[in-house]
């Protein structure tokens, strides 16, 4: 195959200089993607909850049962898969711990929770490419989605999963769509092939829902598999494993994702183009405005005006209902969210003081260790729930304050905008540093504060409210041992007293954070709608003042504006037709299957 690095780096030059001369923030955010180094090939997994991706996975490493395989996980963990020897490492706030790979399946369905947990396996494809095994997307749980598209923001390809049981779904297909926008070669899966004869029908309908909702994935190719027929191939003696390795056809993905780990570097600039050429489209958004402008014509005149004047007005009128809505959503969210750390601290407290009662001495001198991870896990938890009642609470007031095609329009503004109150907000005590700790009765260590606000972020799915929170992490520090082993040792009564303190601390820390994060939400919040608001009606005014120019020029004046414009819009559709040309040739970066090279 033809390198396309000269390709697509001198479009991806180009690209970024055009952007970078009419927008420079665009342009900024663009080069800082274009500087990342690509260390080693990563592919996502992702698809909807039961399509087989862990087993599918599985199959891939040739490992039965590496990925846990449940039909009943609910979770927002996602597993990273590198070379190495076997072992696997727990991603908690402020400290990955090593962990059990036999423990995998508690881990990642729920019953200890972690973010991310990197699993290291000396599979033969792991020497080519990491795979990352995400939660599922859809419509099952928009938790999942969040952090399945957080994931793809590093991923050098996609890896589509979806199963023989029956066509693509909506949610599916809009997840398919959003995540496109930011990764460039998607390969798609269909699984259970062996589960389901009629799999080529459905293979053909996925083909058609994709020519009508994801046009630039209609002629992909797919790869039809069984991770089942696969994983029965490892079990099998040599007289049937090659027929059963045949039959599953899981051979010919992975030689795909080896020649896609082969290709990284070119993927990685295909990536860059992508989002480029999703600026270059609002360049040319905002182009085809300034000829529209330059017609003055009267009915658009009109209607930009009355846009203006009811935006105005209703800024004049409902702001004040705009920031009461905004303080009793924040203040309910918080009631709520305080209500239920206050019944999870208690099943804690419940559920440690029965173990106080009927443990024995070991487990009483283990005791700090299990309170320090289950304090961890409420804090992750806590974090989680956080994303998520924020983005709705942002939700709620936005869908308030504008209408559908206004939030459309101003998500993107808003958002710049949000990110930058979150971050310039009033300082509160103590919240200089990223990690306080705070040595008390029990010994809570606290890791938080406004300065850490940048490290994460919830997203709603084709390009939503994004909101910027941190993770709260909360442990058990020194003093904490200290304490325990002083006043217990074997004292049942004093480990209850202990355990008491340390929960009745835990409760009040995170109780006064939630209030202090619902705080910073409600000030960013309101920022940032006052300046989406006052930026939408200078846009405006903008474009009526050359609508006002245009009309008091003469013909030939008018034909002079004209031209200027169309020449801008004439650029930027040049610019985007070059980009697209690149991009149609890195289409060819994506493998097929063997049994589609003759077609």
């Amino acid at each position: 195959m033809t390198d396309l690095t000269p390709v697509l780096d001198a479009a991806v030059k180009d690209t970024l200089a055009y952007v970078r001369g009419k927008d420079p923030d665009a342009g900024a955010e663009l080069a800082e993607l274009r500087r990342r180094r690509l260390t080693r090939p990563e592919v996502v997994v992702v698809g909807e909850t039961k399509r087989g991706k862990s087993s599918l996975i599985n199959a891939l490493l040739g490992v039965p049962g590496l990925s846990p395989v449940d039909a009943a996980v609910a979770t927002a963990t996602y597993l990273q898969f590198v070379p190495g020897e076997p072992a696997a490492r727990a991603w908690l706030p402020g400290a990955a711990d090593p962990i059990s790979i036999d423990s995998l399946q508690e881990w990642a369905t729920g019953a200890q929770r972690a973010r991310r947990i990197e699993v290291t396996h000396p599979a033969p494809l792991l020497r080519y490419v990491s795979l990352l095994d995400t939660p599922g997307v859809g419509g099952l749980d928009p938790a999942h989605t969040t952090v399945a598209l957080a994931a793809v923001e590093r991923a050098t390809a996609l890896l589509f999963v979806a199963d023989a049981s029956a066509p693509l779904s909506k949610p599916e297909l809009d997840f398919l769509v959003a995540a496109s926008e930011r990764v460039d070669a998607v390969v798609f899966a269909l699984t259970k092939i062996d589960g389901f004869p009629g799999w080529r029908r459905i293979l053909d309908d996925n083909r058609a829902l994709l020519r009508a909702h994801a046009p630039r994935f209609a002629d992909a190719a797919w790869f039809a598999v069984s991770s089942m027929l696969a994983e029965l191939a490892v079990q099998a003696g040599p007289g049937e494993q090659a027929a059963l390795v045949d039959a599953s056809k899981i051979a010919d993905l992975q030689h795909a994702l080896v020649e896609l780990a082969g290709r990284g570097h070119q993927l990685q600039l295909a990536n860059v183009l992508r989002a480029a050429r999703g600026e270059l489209a609002r360049l040319e958004t905002t182009a085809q405005d300034r000829v529209r402008a330059v017609e003055a014509d009267p009915a658009r005149t009109a209607q930009i005006r009355a846009e203006r004047a009811a935006l105005a007005a209703r800024k004049r009128t409902e702001s004040r209902q705009w920031t009461l809505l905004l303080s009793t959503e924040t203040q309910r969210a918080r009631v709520e969210t305080v209500g239920q750390l206050r019944t999870r601290i208690a099943a804690v407290l419940q559920e440690f003081s029965k173990r106080i009662d009927t443990g024995r001495g070991e487990s009483l001198t283990r005791l700090p260790e299990h309170v320090d991870a289950e304090l961890q896990a409420v804090a992750v938890q806590l974090s989680e729930q956080l994303e998520t009642t924020f983005a709705q609470v942002g939700e709620k007031v936005l869908a308030t304050v504008f209408d559908e095609h206004e939030r459309a329009e101003m998500l993107g503004r808003l958002n710049a905008t949000l990110r930058h109150a979150m971050e310039a907000g009033p300082p509160r005590d103590g919240s200089a540093d990223n990690l306080l700790i705070a040595l008390s009765a029990g010994g809570i260590a606290f890791m938080a504060g406004r300065g850490a606000m940048l490290g994460a972020s919830a997203l709603a799915v084709g390009g939503g409210l994004l909101i910027p929170v941190a993770g709260i992490g909360l442990g058990l520090a020194a003093g904490g041992y200290v304490l325990y082993r002083r006043r217990v040792q074997t004292d049942r009564q004093q480990a209850r007293i202990w355990l008491r303190d340390v929960l009745g601390e835990a409760r009040a820390a995170l109780a006064d954070e939630i209030a202090n994060r619902f705080t910073d939400l409600q000030y960013a919040l309101s920022v940032a709608v006052d300046d989406a608001v006052e930026k939408r009606l200078r846009d405006l005014d903008a474009h009526i003042a050359e609508i006002d120019a245009a009309a008091a020029e003469d013909a030939a004046g008018r034909a002079k504006r004209r031209a200027v414009a169309q020449q801008d819009l004439d650029g930027v559709r040049a610019k985007l037709r070059a980009a697209d040309t690149a991009l149609t040739r890195a289409r060819a970066l994506t493998p097929v299957p063997y049994d589609e090279e003759d077609r």
